[in-house]
Parts: C-alpha cells; structure tokens; sequence
C-alpha cells in the first residue's frame, strides 16, 4: 500500500489533538435524543409495508435506476411522487434530488449567476455554503437572523450592482442551533427589496404546519417564497430531497444543476418508500401532535430545573445546550450515554470554538419520564 501523504496525515494528527477527530459511531440501543427521526417514520411499520404494495401496484420491482433521470433512471414513480410533493407542499412543481446535499449544491451553483449576489445567513447548513461556493456569484453572510443589517448590506449592493439579482438565504430551523428566523418579516424584506428568498425547511418538515408542511406554510408564507428545499432524511424517515418551485425553475434545475444531471437516479424503493411516508403524514397527525407535546414539555423542565439559561431558545424539535470546550462537552456526553441516554456532542469546528454543545433531538416517541430523566442528569452535570 502507497505511504499516506504527510500533509494530509499532520491535519489528522492537528484535530486529534483538538479533540475534535471524527470517528464513525456504531448502533448502541440507547434512547434516542439523537437522530433527526422526530415522528418515528424510519422505523414506521405501516410505512415500509406500503412502500411495498406500491412496488407491487406499480410493478416496479428493481434493484436500481439504472442511469441519471436524463437518460434511463426517470422511473415512472417520479412523475407520481413530484405531483404528489407539489400538491401536499402547495408549490408549482418538485424536483426530487438524491440527497439535501445533492439539492443544496445543485441549486446554489446553478441559479445565482456571475452578475449576482448571495446572501446567506452565517449559520447555514454546510451544503448551502458549498453550493454557493461552487457558483459564480458574489456571496455576503450576515449576521444569524439579524435581518436589520441584512437590509443595509442589500441596500449597499444596490446602490453599486442596480442591475443584478439579489438572493437570500437562511433556514426556517437551524439545524445546530433549532431556532428560526423571523420569516414574516424576511419576505417583507425580500419583497420591498426585489430580492429571491430561498428557504431550506429540512428541520421544519413534518414539526411545522398543518399536516407537516414546514414552517412557511404554518405561517402562509410559501407564495413568498423562490423556492424551498425540503428533505426527506429527518421527520418522514428515508432519504432524498426537492426544491419546490415554478415550472420555470423546474425545467431551469433539469437543465443546469449538475448534482442532478450527473448523478444515477433513486432506486424504486426509495421513491416509493417517500411516497407512502409523505401519504403517511398527510392522513394522520397524531406523531405531529405527540412531538409538539413533548417539545413543550421539555422547555417546560427546563425551566423546572434552572436549565434555560443554558439552551439556546427553540420551538423546535431541535434544543442545544452550550458546553463550552471539545474535551468537556464529549466527557458529558458520555456520561449521559453511561446512564442509557443517546445525547451527541457537537463539537468545534462544525460549530465555532467556544459554542461547543450537547443536542437533544426529541420525537414523538420520546416519554415524559425520559425527558424528566435524561433532564435531571443533565442538571446534576451543572452541580
């Protein structure tokens, strides 16, 4: 076997020493208050079973795709699934990519053009950020949900690039820190401003809405918006993702974003198994109901035992406790993981030095004793 680079070796050897080498995990049945799994979806019985009749009913029994959408891999369940996604989301169309990454680059890359200019929000998700990267805009972040100064940056861009299209982006839930920005007000902004806004809605499907349409439709915000990026991986528990969007975007996206041209299409299964979670939530509510429930309990014991001050505020399924320094932050978590509990460490430098922290996802099947429970050992921690 060749020898590994050096270079490459010393930025092992730098983030071992910072504590923060990543290491994939093995499956340890604790409880979970880890995974983005916030209805229970991937585990759903109901579900995979009506994944399979759909197989069945569409005889669509095949291992793969066989080749990009473009050429041998649109399976015909496409076309069902993307109308289905248009109609329960309330958009135009759908686009479904392999993965929120997948979608995030492709759209990001694609869209903004050399003449434009991207702002996005200083905590957004890594694959925003690498889409932008790839792309030729210009690109500005502001300050997280800092929507004042959002407005003096457009205005500056404005006075110097009149011509130019102007893009905004930031998440409905911030996946690392499970709050929301003031949407309401950011598509005034966009709107009094002439700018795009783009929302990803990955943490908010299936917490937020009626039937767990995110967070613009909770608020009847999704015709203010150029486009949303819904992921399928979180609360409805498989894999892959869409932006939703104008035909006009649709077709744009099919002909220019090159994570979607150049990449197999989704086997069967998946489709199908997308299909029957989206059709799954749509007809019952009580996993939704459930999770809010107990979001609500948990914020209501962390008041109970003086943790507040500790947690960044959410509404979300998605509560962060600052526990500043890798070493400390690992050491709890796995104290916590001693006592039957899965609460995962978030470690500098996916988020930065000093807002190290523990995350708590909390799902519909998480009980009011684990709550209280894992809750409790976590104040004895701050003793």
């Amino acid at each position: 076997m060749t020898e590994f680079p050096k270079k490459l070796s010393a930025k092992l050897t730098e983030r071992q020493a910072n504590n923060a080498l990543r290491k994939l995990p093995v499956p340890n049945g604790l409880i979970d208050f880890s995974s983005n799994d916030y209805l229970g979806f991937a585990k759903n019985e109901t579900i995979f079973k009506n994944a399979s009749s759909i197989l069945d009913r569409k005889d669509a029994i095949a291992n793969g795709a066989t080749g990009s959408r473009l050429l041998t891999g649109n399976n015909g369940l496409y076309g069902e699934l993307e109308n289905l996604l248009a109609s329960f989301f309330g958009s135009e169309s759908a686009l479904v990519f392999n993965s929120g990454y997948d979608a995030n680059i492709g759209f990001f890359s694609a869209v903004p053009q050399r003449s434009d200019v991207v702002f996005y929000d200083e905590l957004s998700h890594a694959s925003i950020r690498d889409g932008i990267g790839m792309g030729l805009a210009q690109s500005y972040k502001f300050k997280h949900n800092q929507l004042e100064g959002l407005k003096g940056q457009i205005d500056r861009v404005r006075e110097r690039k009149v011509d130019s299209d102007i893009y905004v982006v930031t998440e409905s839930v911030f996946s690392m820190d499970g709050d929301s920005p003031d949407l309401k007000a950011l598509a005034e902004l966009c709107t009094s401003k002439g700018a795009y806004l783009v929302v990803d809605e990955a943490h908010a499907v299936g917490v937020f809405g009626k039937r767990g349409e995110g967070l613009l439709n909770e608020f009847g915000l999704q015709d203010r918006v150029f486009a949303r990026i819904v992921t399928f991986g979180k609360a409805m528990g498989c894999h892959g993702a869409a932006i939703l969007g104008s035909h006009a975007l649709k077709s744009y996206l099919v002909n220019f974003a090159r994570s979607f041209i150049y990449t197999t299409g989704m086997p069967p299964h998946s489709l199908a198994t997308i299909l029957a979670a989206c059709e799954h939530m749509s007809m019952s509510r009580g996993g939704q109901m459930q999770l809010r429930r107990n979001i609500n309990f948990f914020k209501d014991q962390l008041r109970d035992h003086d943790l507040e001050p500790y947690f960044i505020p959410s509404n979300s399924a998605v509560h962060c406790c600052l526990v500043e320094g890798n070493e400390k932050v690992k050491n709890w978590s796995l104290q916590l993981q001693e006592k039957g509990f899965d609460v995962k460490p978030i470690l500098s430098p996916t988020v930065p030095k000093g807002q190290e922290r523990l995350r708590f996802c909390l799902h519909s099947f998480n009980t009011e004793n684990e709550i209280k429970d894992v809750l409790l050992i976590l104040a004895d921690l701050f003793d």
